[in-house]
């Protein structure tokens, strides 16, 4: 199986991305969606963006060894290159000054987002807000028009077997209306932090992220965003939505602060088994098994402890593990809530003061912060840009904790460095370690200074492969 966001491909089991399926036998269909399609249409847009992806490409099966006399022979033919890639969704829109909703993954680093209304007319469109850990993301139509809106339908009332239609842009057909039924409800398919989907048997295709799927009166009740594909064969009918309740509380606090706030405790957890059921003399396995506490954190102040079992949080029974993280994300920061904790065979109480997730040490730790431009340093007598290494770059690429040096940002065409690419770490320079940028920088500019028509590189490619290159700089 493999997952497509926008138009790309990536190898995982689920397509991102929702096309209509055939009748289930037994099914009574209405006499037509005609009428209801015609109506919600203007509301739901097509979603383009774009973005600059750098690659260095070799057209031979082979490669010279650095110092081959053959080397600026065929210097021209491994220049790195930057090609324009486009990804396609879909999105509704939520109020007449142009804001609309669509998955993250649909404008993820998109450099320009193009947005068509009634499959006609563009608008260039920002972003308001977005948030990976539930696939969603706000955008602005940056016009002065008046749009035409959709609402959002109470999506705990969805039942399964009720009708619902999808709207959106399959493969860059624009427009396309397909139907079918909520197949189940609270489905955890292991795609993001909060999994709560509803499953549909709409049909759900590349271009359809992000567009809403609708009841049958005309509220948005899902937000359509992955299928599973065996092959990459397309729809078969197991579309997944994220319902509208959850998504209209984040969505709201983008609108207003371009950010989330979501509620934290302070607590690692994990499934509580039969077994460890057995040993705690619970009836049965349910609830979640705290692994660990933060220091200073909500929980730790209230006197929270590992080996604790949470079994209800703010009056909700956990019958697992993953529904404690969603109930806790969904209340309000500040509030003062009861859990029920199963501890040495005893059920106890206790009250918690949540703090902020998004301010908590644990998801700075987690959440990649997208590299500062700023930071890039210009070698002017290489022409490429670097930046330094860091301990996120070191852990991700499994490089020795001890490693030091800057990564290739950008090569010019015109570089001297035609056996380095983008996203290698160059780590030495003449037998030097290479620290930092700054000091890369200066070594080079010492070098030039003495005369040194060679430079005697140690770099680490994208396999972190190392090895030794030679450069000529005259």
């Amino acid at each position: 199986m493999k997952i497509y966001k926008g138009i790309l491909n990536f190898s995982l089991i689920f397509i991102f991305l929702v096309i209509p399926l055939s009748s289930v036998h037994g099914k009574t269909t209405p006499a037509s969606f005609a009428d209801l399609a015609e109506k919600l249409m203007p509301s739901v847009v097509n979603i383009s963006s774009t973005q600059t992806i750098k690659t260095t490409s070799n057209p031979f099966p082979f490669q010279f060894p650095p110092g081959s006399p053959f080397e600026d022979m065929f210097k021209e033919f491994n220049r790195p290159t930057e090609r324009k890639a486009t990804a396609l969704g879909s999105g509704f829109i939520i109020d007449k000054k142009g804001i609309v909703v669509t998955n993250n993954h649909v404008i993820q680093g998109a450099e320009d987002i193009i947005v068509s209304v009634n499959g006609s007319t563009e608008y260039k469109a920002k972003v308001i807000g977005k948030d990976p850990y539930m696939d969603l993301a706000v955008l602005q139509i940056e016009s002065d028009e008046k749009f035409l809106p959709v609402s959002f339908g109470d999506s705990d009332k969805a039942r399964v077997g009720d009708w619902v239609i999808a709207i959106g842009n399959p493969f860059g057909f624009g427009g396309t209306v397909t139907s079918g039924i909520i197949s189940s409800r609270n489905r955890d398919i292991g795609l993001t932090r909060y999994d709560d989907f509803i499953q549909t048997d709409a049909s759900i295709n590349q271009g359809n992220s992000g567009g809403p799927l609708f009841d049958l009166k005309g509220k948005v009740i899902g937000i359509n965003t992955a299928i599973i594909a065996p092959g990459a064969s397309g729809s078969i009918g197991i579309g997944f939505a994220i319902p509208s309740n959850p998504a209209s509380k984040v969505i709201k606090q983008l609108i207003q602060y371009g950010e989330t706030k979501r509620g934290w405790l302070g607590v690692r957890i994990q499934q509580v088994t039969k077994e460890i059921a057995d040993v705690e003399n619970l009836e049965k396995a349910e609830g979640a098994l705290v692994a660990s506490v933060a220091e200073k954190s909500p929980a730790d102040k209230a006197g929270i402890k590992a080996g604790d079992i949470i079994l209800e949080f703010d009056g909700k029974k956990i019958p697992n593990m993953r529904t404690l993280p969603k109930l806790v994300a969904q209340t309000e920061v500040g509030k003062k809530v009861t859990l029920k904790i199963w501890r040495n065979q005893k059920l106890i109480s206790k009250r918690v003061l949540l703090g902020r997730l998004e301010s908590s040490e644990q998801f700075k730790a987690e959440t990649k912060a997208e590299p500062d431009k700023s930071k890039y340093v210009s070698i002017e007598k290489l022409k490429i840009f670097v930046r330094d290494l860091n301990k996120d770059d070191i852990s991700e690429r499994e490089l020795p904790r001890n490693t030091t040096g800057v990564i290739v940002t950008e090569i010019s065409e015109d570089s001297p460095l035609m056996f380095v690419s983008v996203n290698d770490v160059i780590v030495e320079l003449q037998k030097k370690k290479v620290t930092s940028s700054k000091q890369f920088s200066k070594l080079i500019n010492e070098i030039v200074e003495q005369g040194y028509e060679t430079l005697y590189l140690a770099i680490y490619n994208s396999s972190n492969q190392r090895s030794y290159i030679t450069v000529k700089l005259k």
